[in-house]
C-alpha cells in the first residue's frame, strides 16, 4: 500500500514549505536511502499542488512531491514517508490488512497514489467521493466535471478491490468509453482479473438483496 500525509494539516513544517532552495522538477534520487540500502526518488511536479505521496515502484521507493516544496523540507519529508512506507510493507508481511478510511479524502489521496503509480498522473480527478445512491453501478465517472463516485456498496472489500475501481474510473478520465486504449490503461495493475472475478461474484450474491445490481462498474457512463 502507499502511505500519504497531507503537509497543510497538522505538522510543524507546513509553514516553510514552498521557502528555501527549489528542488529539481521530475525524477531525483535523495540523499536518504531506504532501509534495504536502494536509492529513494523524489518525483516532484507542478501537477501536484497538495499532498505527499509515497509508494514502491520497480522495487524502489518513490516519494511524489509538489513542485514548490523546497529541498529543505524534502529532507524532512523524505525519511519520514519512507519510514511509514516500510511500517506498512512490514505490517502487510505480517498478515495486517490496510485500511483505508471510508471518506472522500481518503478516496481522493488513493486516487492520487493510483494515477500516479498506473496512469502516469495523467488522470486528475476535481472530487471523488462515496454515495449511496448508486446500486446499478460499483463506481461511475463524468468526464466533463473530472468527478468520480464509488458505491457505498464497494466499502468493506477488499483493498485491491476497491484500488480496481478507483483505477477504472480514473481511466475514464482519458478515455470516456470501453476502447482497447481504456483496458491498455488498466493492464497493469497487477489484480485487474481478480478483482473482476471478485466484483463478479459480488453482483450475483448481491443480486438476490440489492434490485438491479450488475457486473458493471459504470455502466451508463457520464461524459
Amino acid at each position: 500500500m502507499a502511505a500519504t500525509k497531507d503537509p497543510a494539516q497538522g505538522d510543524p513544517r507546513r509553514n516553510p514549505i514552498g521557502r528555501g532552495t527549489p528542488g529539481p522538477l521530475g525524477d531525483s534520487f535523495s540523499k536518504h536511502l531506504a532501509a534495504n540500502g536502494a536509492q529513494v526518488v523524489v518525483r516532484r511536479t507542478r501537477r501536484r499542488k497538495t499532498g505527499v505521496a509515497a509508494f514502491w515502484e520497480e522495487g524502489r521507493a518513490v516519494i511524489a512531491v509538489p513542485a514548490r516544496m523546497s529541498i529543505e523540507d524534502e529532507q524532512y519529508w523524505v525519511p519520514h514517508m519512507v519510514s511509514r512506507l516500510e511500517a506498512d510493507q512490514r505490517a502487510r508481511a505480517g498478515g495486517r490488512r490496510r485500511r483505508v478510511a471510508p471518506s472522500d479524502t481518503a478516496l481522493m489521496q488513493q486516487c492520487e497514489l493510483l494515477s500516479a503509480r498506473y496512469l502516469g498522473s495523467r488522470a486528475v480527478p476535481e472530487s471523488v467521493r462515496w454515495v449511496t445512491n448508486q446500486n446499478g453501478r460499483w463506481g461511475s465517472a463524468t468526464n466533463a466535471h473530472k468527478s468520480i463516485r464509488i458505491s457505498h456498496h464497494v466499502q468493506g472489500m477488499p483493498d485491491w478491490v476497491l484500488d480496481y475501481v478507483l483505477l477504472h474510473e480514473l481511466a475514464h478520465l482519458i478515455h470516456p468509453n470501453h476502447s482497447a486504449a481504456f483496458w491498455a490503461e488498466l493492464a497493469g495493475y497487477p489484480h485487474l482479473k481478480r478483482a473482476e472475478a471478485f466484483l463478479e461474484g459480488a453482483s450475483f450474491a448481491s443480486a438476490r438483496n440489492i434490485q438491479g445490481m450488475s457486473s458493471d462498474l459504470d455502466g451508463d457512463f457520464e461524459a
